[in-house]
């Protein structure tokens, strides 16, 4: 039986890193005495493919050395089944690695994953696509699909924080529907954002109270009232204290539903997808086995 490490080669603007990190897993899997496939992606959604073949073969364990959304195919392969997830974190964010207390140097994390013990997270799904960290409605699904689009060349870390500061001077707020808790709300707001983990990423909090491991999710909504107080709010999501904003709330749900008028796109796990004029979320308890 082998484990399988799954490298995405140009996760967090890296290019030209695949050879390096190909020889580093093989090198810390011989280590440990370990029978590794060490396999390179080359295309969006290659890494589900291959970490479906994993699981088909019997893996003893799928690593996903990447960003969240290379960590959402592989778990989206792995979810509902026995075999865990290692993470190697090597994007722009990093959210769920960061949620785990996962070690941020690429060495470091993988002798975690190849050695570490497994525990159980839940996830997420809406309009049937699962996320493990994020989904989100509205403005950071608009700023994912300016950074996935294939036309942007600036990646990592700083090529994000450059869309969303342009992204907030042209993205126009939109009116909401969402039904929680038999509770009928309607907003209109910047984001709709359904959290299993707390953060976006690079420490940016957006659900301070959301757990991995609680059978729920968190349904935050920041509401708009104006650009400039939204511009002025900024700073407290950047020192992690979004939960002093006034126009930040946030509710503890097993399923929620989203309306619009208009169809609405939607990400999840930074990956953006194309939805229509109604999104249901739902929580899967303890579906993904996890290394951490």
């Amino acid at each position: 039986m082998s484990i399988s490490i799954i490298i995405n080669p140009i996760a967090g603007g890296r290019a030209g890193a695949a050879g390096a990190r190909v020889d580093l897993a093989r090198r810390i899997a011989a280590e440990y005495s370990e029978n590794a496939d060490v396999l390179v992606t080359d295309a969006r959604g290659h890494a589900r493919e291959l970490a479906r073949a994993a699981r088909a073969s019997g893996a003893s364990r799928v690593i996903a050395w990447g960003g969240d959304g290379t960590v959402n195919e592989v778990a989206t392969a792995l979810a509902f089944g026995d075999i865990p997830l290692g993470i190697v974190a090597g994007g722009s964010g990093n959210g769920l690695a960061r949620e785990l207390k996962l070690p941020i140097r690429s060495e470091q994390a993988l002798r975690a994953a190849i050695r570490g013990s497994a525990r159980s997270i839940d996830v997420g799904t809406i309009d049937d696509r699962l996320f493990v960290n994020l989904a989100g409605i509205g403005f950071d699904a608009h700023v994912a699909a300016q950074f996935n689009a294939p036309h942007n060349r600036r990646r990592g870390a700083r090529g994000y924080v450059m869309l969303t500061a342009r992204s907030l001077f042209t993205y126009k707020r939109r009116r909401y529907v969402i039904i929680v808790n038999g509770e009928r709300l309607a907003v209109d707001a910047l984001l709709v954002v359904i959290a299993n983990g707390t953060e976006f990423g690079n420490r940016m909090l957006i659900a301070p109270d959301a757990r991995v491991d609680d059978g729920a999710l968190d349904v935050v909504v920041v509401r708009e009232g104006s650009r400039a107080a939204t511009i002025c709010s900024m700073p407290w999501l950047i020192a992690r204290r979004v939960q002093r904003v006034r126009v930040w709330s946030s509710r503890r749900a097993q399923n929620v539903t989203i309306e619009s008028d208009a169809p609405m796109p939607f990400h999840v796990d930074g990956e953006p997808v194309m939805g229509g004029t109604t999104l249901r979320a739902t929580v899967h308890p303890g579906a993904l086995r996890v290394i951490a």
